[in-house]
């Protein structure tokens, strides 16, 4: 088998290992969703690193619709340039520095049914933790999307005092191994290949479909963001509109400025 046969095949295992063994929690938190978004609350979603795909993967694009809310620092989820200014060691400085979640807190205001979704591959670095802490403070639901073994492998930090998972109401697992990376090679001391944006990218879209069929159910659902092909591009326009208008109008409510 060669070895990008080799990466699609323990990439299908592991969204089998997704499917058999978190289904009933990403059916509970896709419960938690509609009830949000049925409210007319918001599902913040926060990540940094290569967390911050998932985030993105909620809304907005092509399949999506209101009611999620992306949340990324350009400080730590900015990758492309290495090094240098922007680099990838301030990012990954950044991330660790406790109280920064809190300064990040400080510029929403949330509402009663809103809740958070947190995603960190290794659940230990202080931003992520920190965010699900303060959200939890200010009695929000907290769903982790971590891997356990990843943030098990290791010890949180003492100025940190806990893992994302410890500070969630609902833990869903990405089911990657503690490296990430998931293909040993012959000659190679360290495996290559990770999976968990693979694995968070499936967990949030399940969570989107099964909470649309819910919202479907209760006669709250919001447009759907959909290509011109599928629908023609009046309808397209139409569509677009109204979701970005609907997403405006809840996030206007959750974002303090400057003069508050």
């Amino acid at each position: 088998m060669t070895l990008p046969l080799t990466w699609m095949t323990a990439a299908a295992a592991l969204l089998e290992r997704v499917a058999t063994t978190q289904a009933e929690a990403i059916e509970q938190a896709s419960q938690w969703c509609a009830d949000a978004i049925a409210a007319d609350g918001l599902v913040h979603l926060f990540g940094t690193g290569h967390s911050r795909i998932p985030v993105e993967e909620m809304f907005p694009r092509y399949g999506s619709y209101p009611g999620f809310n992306p949340i990324v620092e350009l400080s730590m989820t900015f990758h492309t340039q290495v090094v240098g200014a922007n680099g990838q060691r301030q990012a990954m400085f950044i991330e660790r520095v406790p109280g920064l979640a809190e300064v990040i807190l400080s510029n929403f205001t949330f509402g009663p049914a809103d809740m958070m979704i947190v995603f960190s591959a290794g659940g230990l670095s202080a931003v992520p933790v920190e965010m699900a802490r303060g959200a939890r403070r200010r009695g929000l639901r907290v769903i982790a999307v971590t891997s356990v073994a990843q943030s098990m492998s290791d010890e949180p930090s003492p100025l940190v005092g806990s893992r994302l998972l410890d500070e969630a109401d609902l833990v869903i697992d990405l089911c990657t191994p503690h490296a990430d990376a998931m293909i040993d090679i012959d000659g190679l001391e360290t495996p290559v290949g990770p999976g968990s944006s693979l694995a968070a990218v499936a967990i949030v879209n399940s969570i989107k479909v099964r909470t649309a069929q819910l919202l479907v159910e209760r006669g709250a659902m919001p447009s759907v963001i959909t290509r011109a092909s599928v629908v023609g591009a009046d309808r397209s326009r139409e569509l677009f509109d109204d979701a970005y208008r609907e997403h405006a109008r809840r996030i206007a409510r959750r974002t303090i400025t400057v003069e508050e």
